[in-house]
């Protein structure tokens, strides 16, 4: 089975790398024919938790490279799906499934839109991954992986992908309830993203300053009041406490707004902080430390070129 990984950021080429070691027939896609073709001739540098190696990988910077591939991971910023599905949706096999490995709300809504929603496959990743250079990934730590249907179905198609995943050495557990799943991730996200990229620091700074801890407590506890309106079951009792675990289980990381950020590059505020504020607003529901965040990460955005 071919598999394509549309989007060379932290995850994807991580991803790609390890997916390579279980020899399966694998194809990275970048928009930018120079980051690919450099990928293709100098492979994917790996540094961190399984030491130091480099990987060899097919990549290509044309969507017809990915033709006839029988998942794609989509990797991609969010702001960035509906281009990139409406462009490598006539490429897809007919029977291809689209996998959402990305952060924030609304990304599978965006999918469905160009690709029948049987074929789409929502999931969220805690694979710590940081990119140094285009072809260059640090591996912070292994995190689960979780991948569901919207309608809780489990499909034939998905447990090949468990396979890939365990033949790497990666946890990967299939979910009725993708939905909750999302959120879950969103309400820990707005928490700690768009604090360690205002603030510039890893994600296990977050816990060691009271000042930031409070500001990350209070941004979640605002996060879990929409949840709970919006009758989202999160996957854990006590959403405070998962997210300091994680700023310390994820130390050394640097979230992935704040690699946006020190890079000058757009982020995801708009579908993490930004969609909780939408859908806050339209409930009535105070979340001040959430406009802030949002409206810091934006200021920062707005002030690169000076």
């Amino acid at each position: 089975m071919k598999i394509a990984i549309v989007g060379p950021g932290a995850v994807g080429s991580l991803l790609a790398a390890l997916f390579s070691k279980a020899k399966a027939d694998i194809v990275l896609f970048s928009r930018s024919k120079e980051r690919a073709d450099k990928i293709e001739r100098d492979g994917i540098n790996v540094e961190g938790a399984a030491g130091k190696w480099k990987a060899r990988v097919k990549a290509t910077s044309s969507f017809s490279g990915i033709s006839g591939a029988g998942v794609v991971f989509l990797c991609v910023k969010s702001y960035d799906t509906k281009n990139a599905v409406s462009s490598f949706g006539p490429y897809l096999a007919k029977d291809a499934v689209v996998i959402s490995l990305q952060n924030g709300l609304g990304n599978i809504e965006v999918i469905s839109e160009a690709v029948d929603e049987a074929r789409v496959i929502g999931g969220v990743t805690n694979i710590g991954a940081t990119l140094l250079e285009d072809g260059g990934v640090r591996y912070a730590g292994k995190g689960e992986t979780v991948i569901g249907r919207t309608d809780g179905k489990v499909t034939a198609e998905m447990r090949p992908i468990r396979e890939l995943f365990s033949s790497c050495g990666l946890e990967l557990r299939i979910s009725r309830d993708i939905k909750n799943i999302i959120w879950s991730k969103l309400v820990l996200n707005a928490g700690i993203n768009a604090l360690s990229a205002v603030l510039r620091l890893p994600n296990g700074a977050l816990v060691k300053s009271e000042g930031a801890r409070r500001i990350m407590r209070a941004a979640v506890t605002e996060a879990v009041r929409v949840a709970k309106r919006k009758r989202i079951k999160l996957a854990y009792d006590d959403p405070l406490a998962k997210a300091e675990a994680v700023c310390e289980s994820t130390a050394t990381n640097i979230s992935s707004m704040l690699q946006d950020i020190m890079a000058g590059r757009r982020s995801e505020i708009d579908t993490i902080n930004g969609a909780i504020i939408r859908i806050a607003q339209e409930a009535g529901i105070p979340v001040p430390v959430n406009i802030m965040l949002n409206d810091m990460v934006k200021s920062i955005e707005d002030n690169y070129a000076r």
